[in-house]
């Protein structure tokens, strides 16, 4: 599942540093957005034909690996 991770890049020359897919223009937070308003990944797929299924997949699974550091960070300070 880490190799997921490996389309999801950040450069500061697009989208200011975000997470983006890919390099492309579409950011990890865009398709949680998507995703957390209850679109689906077909739905997704549709309105982004360059994007893959992994590619959502990967904005989950970064997203999770994230909040899972934060916890720790969180724990640490504690």
């Amino acid at each position: 599942m880490d190799n997921l991770l490996d389309r999801i890049t950040i450069s500061p020359q697009i989208c200011n540093g975000q997470p983006t897919i890919r390099d492309m223009r579409i950011t990890v937070k865009t398709m949680l957005d998507y995703l957390a308003a209850g679109e689906t990944f077909d739905n997704i797929l549709g309105a982004y034909p360059q994007l893959e299924r992994e590619d959502i997949q990967a904005c989950l699974h970064f997203a999770a690996r994230a909040l899972e550091r934060k916890i720790q960070a969180f724990e640490l300070a504690s």
